[in-house]
């Protein structure tokens, strides 16, 4: 006899079909029976039957989608302890002066790439890396005097290195305190003599003027030729800058008129012209055809008519390349301070801060085997904000920069590190 006759078939676990199950006569319950079974132990399938039936995963992205709509703060609803100011923000002991703040701040602006799994093609690489290389060597004010624990001594040191020549202090008009930036005197003349677009003489020129003129920020419209001029115009180591003229209300653009502030429109009463009048005289509040100048019918003449024929122009230094740093710093700063408001009290520690500025990227601590099978838990640097927009600027770069500008303040919190509110 076999083996399969003696243990009577097969040991497998058959289930029972639907025609198997219909095949069962239905017994009438009764009333006692009822009873019975209800006074009775129930049965795990007598329980479970009486449950609402769900769809599988339903009710988990139901409440995961009410909590993400809900929970728009980034930081928690609880509001920091705060036990004073950070006074510096420097880590670095050995930082004294200006010009090691200076080597300091340009040597941690942007962070190296990532050697693996860094989630940017080759060619993407390239770019970045000759954007930051391309980016000129100039550091703002705000930033240094964040840096240092004293804003009134850096301001000193700047305006005495400014006169002994060996810093050239630059000021973009109308751009606040990020316009203000400062560079080596001797990064300024390899820039100039690395330009291949200037002649030797527009070079020299410039070279020896700001050399008989140490700290001078303004050159007037006769200290060059005017073939010359032109040349370190379209270089980008000078910039025009119209002054002492007044431009009629009709003769704004309606461009300029909507989009630009009252003192980008050089009127009688804008500050660029107001400024520089004597105080207490009637130029302060804009002459005599201050009312009529800005569309009112109120008595006086308008006495100015020749300084609208003919505004002066004057040329300030610049730096080639510096409107790339001011849009990647005042986007950077956009975002910081977008960051911060969504959360309730507009603070939150500087660690989760750190963390939404980074993106949540990849974990260095991740067991390496999962890396090398491509399991990877977080989200690639390439596809984050930091790399995609601002070509790895580092996070404490861009806070010490809002420091300086006055968007935000670091403080102690003793709980959770440092804490960085938003101001304004």
């Amino acid at each position: 006899m076999s083996l399969r006759k003696i243990l009577g078939g097969s040991g497998r676990v058959k289930k029972k079909t639907t025609s198997t199950l219909s095949s069962v006569p239905t017994a009438k319950r009764s009333p006692s029976s009822s009873s019975a079974s209800a006074s009775a132990s129930p049965s795990p399938s007598s329980w479970t039957s009486s449950l609402p039936r769900r769809k599988p995963g339903v009710g988990a992205s139901t409440a995961t989608r009410s909590k993400s709509g809900n929970d728009d703060d980034y930081f928690g609803d609880d509001k920091l302890d705060d036990f004073g100011l950070v006074t510096a923000l420097a880590t670095d002991l050995h930082l004294r002066d200006t010009p090691q703040a200076i080597q300091y701040i340009r040597a941690r602006m942007f962070a190296p790439i990532p050697d693996s799994a860094a989630g940017m093609t080759s060619t993407r690489i390239a770019e970045t890396l000759n954007y930051q290389r391309n980016l000129p060597p100039i550091v703002s004010i705000a930033h240094i005097q964040a840096l240092l624990s004293s804003p009134s001594a850096v301001e000193r040191e700047i305006a005495e290195l400014t006169r002994q020549g060996f810093l050239h202090r630059i000021v973009v008009p109308r751009r606040g305190t990020v316009g203000e930036f400062v560079i080596l005197a001797s990064d300024y003349e390899a820039s100039l003599k690395k330009d291949a677009q200037l002649s030797n003489g527009a070079r020299e020129k410039l070279l020896g003027f700001l050399a008989a003129n140490p700290g001078l920020q303004v050159l007037g419209g006769d200290a060059l030729k005017p073939l010359e001029i032109q040349e370190l115009v379209h270089a980008g180591f000078l910039t025009a800058h119209h002054i002492g003229g007044v431009v009629s209300h009709g003769a704004i653009s309606n461009t300029m008129r909507s989009y630009t502030r009252p003192e980008d429109k050089i009127t009688l009463t804008s500050l660029e012209t107001v400024s520089r009048q004597a105080t207490g005289s009637l130029g302060t509040v804009g002459g005599e055809g201050a009312l009529r100048e800005v569309g009112g019918s109120g008595g006086g003449s308008l006495s100015v008519n020749a300084l609208t024929q003919s505004p002066s122009t004057e040329y300030r230094l610049a730096v080639p390349g510096a409107g790339s740093f001011l849009k990647l710093v005042s986007t950077a700063l956009d975002h910081v301070t977008s960051l911060l408001s969504k959360s309730k009290f507009r603070e939150g520690p500087e660690s989760g801060l750190r963390e939404l500025w980074d993106g949540g990227i990849l974990k260095i601590d991740q067991p390496s085997a999962r890396r090398a099978r491509g399991e990877f838990a977080g989200v690639l640097p390439g596809q984050t904000r930091k790399w995609r927009q601002f070509y790895g600027l580092m996070f404490d770069w861009i806070l010490q920069e809002a420091v300086g500008a006055g968007l935000v303040e670091v403080f102690e919190t003793r709980s959770v590190g440092r804490g960085v509110r938003a101001l304004g």
